[in-house]
């Protein structure tokens, strides 16, 4: 397939985001001994003040225009993250991000009722060789238990309500204020947490958290970009690329060696979402 010049930049865009939130991953192994939500309560008070920054500098309503569905849209991403970020700590990056990868089945399938959209048969066989990888994944995984593999899920059922809220709005609401909605939603609700489940950062640690929030306000950025650039079909496939960083993370950073099974397993997740997106393209 010839890419266009916008599909070249889109491309470079994707790439850059995938580099952000594999590094992102990184550092959220690296902070295992802090809660979740305290990750995300980090995150949150970096995003808040960078998206805020853009939405005053852009004249800007903070509050935007549907801000019923901009308000789930935050709740449904915080939920997510929290449990991603739970995931991460607890297991290997790649096994942590392949179950992560479901989101877009979750998506369609949400998107039959709340935006009325058409799912194909082929899409649904599609669909099917996905949850088939994470059962293999399931079998011959030794760290995934039920309770971290059920976590994986709900993060991906979340993330599918999450992105059809954001669909929702993409002709009502500017992209940076969609983004800022997630930290106005997801901070009260994390400081609450924090208040009962608190580690106090020592050393490098403060820079690290840091660092967290800015890679990820990085990546979305550059996903957005991405996004915006060309058609959603010709890049999304790049995006999952983030399993080449996860696995050489695994191997390089933490010594994990994964038998071929799982491995096969991972491969059939991907592969049942990439398909789904070419037919749909």
């Amino acid at each position: 397939m010839q890419l266009s010049t916008e599909d070249r930049r889109g491309v470079r865009f994707m790439m850059r985001s995938v580099a952000g939130f594999a590094l992102m991953n990184l550092v959220v192994k690296f902070l295992g001994r802090f809660p979740a939500t305290e990750l995300v309560l980090f995150r949150c008070i970096v995003s808040i003040v960078l998206s805020y920054a853009v939405i005053r500098q852009r004249g800007l309503h903070p509050l935007g225009n549907n801000r019923l569905v901009l308000c789930l849209r935050g709740l449904f991403g915080a939920i997510a993250l929290t449990l991603f970020f739970f995931t991460l700590q607890e297991l290997p990056l790649a096994t942590a991000i392949t179950i992560q990868y479901l989101s877009p089945i979750f998506t369609a399938f949400f998107a039959i009722f709340l935006l009325k959209e058409r799912v194909a048969p082929l899409q649904w066989l599609f669909f099917g060789i996905s949850m088939l990888g994470v059962l293999v994944i399931k079998g011959f995984e030794p760290n995934l238990s039920p309770y971290l593999l059920l976590a994986g899920v709900c993060s991906a059922v979340f993330s599918g309500l999450a992105y059809n809220m954001i669909r929702k709005v993409r002709d009502t609401d500017d992209a940076v204020v969609v983004v800022f909605y997630f930290p106005l939603m997801a901070l009260p609700i994390m400081i609450v947490f924090s208040f009962f489940y608190w580690e106090t950062p020592v050393g490098i640690e403060w820079l690290l958290l840091l660092l967290m929030g800015l890679l990820t306000q990085f990546a979305q950025i550059n996903m957005t970009k991405a996004l915006q650039s060309t058609a959603l079909s010709r890049i999304s496939g790049f995006k999952y690329f983030g399993l080449i960083f996860a696995l050489g993370f695994d191997w390089l950073v933490f010594g994990v060696n994964y038998s071929v099974i799982t491995l096969l397993g991972m491969l059939l997740v991907v592969g049942g979402v990439l398909f789904n997106l070419f037919s749909k393209a």
